[in-house]
């Protein structure tokens, strides 16, 4: 079993705690991890990819080479479009729907919407609105985790304890709305797989 990831967003988004909490759970199973990152010129508001490889065997390499990605997981959508190269014929596209707002120029949601439904296995989540919902805004980060979940090599419960050991240290609150925006996360998506079926 192989399965390669390529995380997508902007600095600030939480896109590397994404990609160590999926390395860690599936480190937890016993599973080969390689990841490599870049980060954009800027802390918050650059680009931030992150390439995560998850295998039973060694991994040769920490990069996913274009057009072998089995999952695309993003936080921001017109940011996920610059890596469809990297997506397999077979692969998933998961992406926040909430925009980060950059760029002057930044185009109309309809067309970037447009573009990522063009996608045939792609699924929009809205992350922002589920976090709020799970009771912690700033839990979009956990909320496309449990997204995720939806296609990893990787058990829920191996993700579930990780994030829960994470925020172990973290009121009861935060540790119950972090568990909350995972469930949340992962439902939602696995209603779409549901209605495309």
């Amino acid at each position: 079993m192989k399965y390669d990831v390529i995380l997508a967003g902007v600095g600030g988004q939480g896109v590397l705690s994404v990609a160590s909490i999926i390395a860690h759970a599936a480190l937890s199973e016993g599973l080969e991890v390689r990841q490599s990152e870049v980060h954009g010129m800027a802390q918050r508001g650059g680009a931030v990819i992150s390439h995560l490889r998850i295998s039973d065997k060694k991994i040769p390499g920490d990069l996913v080479p274009k057009g072998s990605a089995d999952l695309i997981l993003a936080m921001e959508p017109l940011e996920s479009l610059r890596y469809v190269p990297y997506l397999k014929t077979s692969g998933t596209f998961v992406s926040s729907a909430d925009p980060f707002v950059n760029i002057p120029n930044y185009p109309a949601m309809e067309e970037i919407i447009s573009s990522i439904k063009k996608l045939p296995k792609s699924r929009l989540v809205e992350a922002g609105t589920l976090a709020k919902e799970a009771g912690l805004a700033k839990a979009v980060n956990i909320v496309m985790v449990g997204a995720a979940s939806n296609f990893l090599p990787v058990k829920t419960q191996s993700l579930e304890k990780t994030i829960a050991d994470i925020f172990s240290k973290k009121d009861t609150a935060t540790v119950q709305a972090n568990a909350k925006a995972y469930k949340l996360g992962q439902q939602a998506v696995g209603q779409q797989a549901a209605g495309k079926k």
